[in-house]
């Protein structure tokens, strides 16, 4: 991979660096942080190293400042906001870039996948339904990312895994019932592709063990 750029907030890291110019005019209409980001995590986008927040401490930006940046700067935006520490602010502005297939984007949304908040696995559950059709930009985009990145795909399919098995057992009996095991069958179904072999499925099979009384 290229060497990050030496690139002063470090917020502008979290996209490739021809998009410098664009993150630091979403960064200008930010209001300031009260707390660090968390993190970050590093993946390859298009073999050029980002490094994305893990959480986000920040308001959000007034409507007519949003409204003032351009199409691809606001969607830089919402995908900076989609790691906020709130799962709520995480989910609207996830809304809003959920069906992108900029290379830039992938990550932010497979980042979520591998969290806890139910209603965020089924938008992108809902929204990613097209990806297990071969040739489509999604497919082709989701699949490329996830090849370049299979420790962070490995470690996002534990993550899903981990979260139905302490939070949603009692909702979803079955693993293959969540609507992360939903994304996650599509992800690898793009990944199985791009890669040339079947992609290895990490989530249990059939029903978990009952829970202790």
């Amino acid at each position: 991979m290229q060497p990050l750029s030496d690139r002063s907030d470090p917020l502008t890291r979290a996209f490739p660096a021809e998009l410098a110019s664009d993150a630091e005019a979403v960064l200008a209409v930010m209001p300031d942080a009260w707390s660090q980001p968390h993190g970050p995590f590093s993946v390859a986008v298009e073999g050029r190293p980002v490094l994305i927040p893990e959480r986000l401490y920040a308001g959000e930006p007034r409507t007519d400042a949003v409204a003032s940046l351009s199409s691809r700067q606001q969607q830089l935006l919402h995908c900076l906001y989609s790691r906020h520490c709130d799962g709520m602010v995480r989910q609207r502005h996830l809304e809003k870039v959920v069906g992108s297939t900029e290379p830039w984007v992938v990550p932010f949304v497979v980042r979520l996948v591998g969290e806890y908040v139910l209603e965020i696995l089924v938008v992108i559950r809902d929204e990613l339904r097209d990806l297990a059709a071969p040739g489509t930009c999604g497919h082709l985009a989701y699949g490329q990312f996830l090849v370049d990145n299979p420790a962070f795909f490995a470690r996002t399919q534990r993550q899903a895994v981990s979260y139905w098995n302490c939070n949603y057992r009692l909702t979803y009996a079955s693993f293959q019932d969540y609507p992360g095991c939903t994304i996650l069958d599509l992800l690898r179904s793009a990944a199985s592709d791009a890669a040339g072999r079947p992609w290895r499925n990490l989530a249990p099979v059939g029903p978990a063990p009952a829970i202790p009384a």
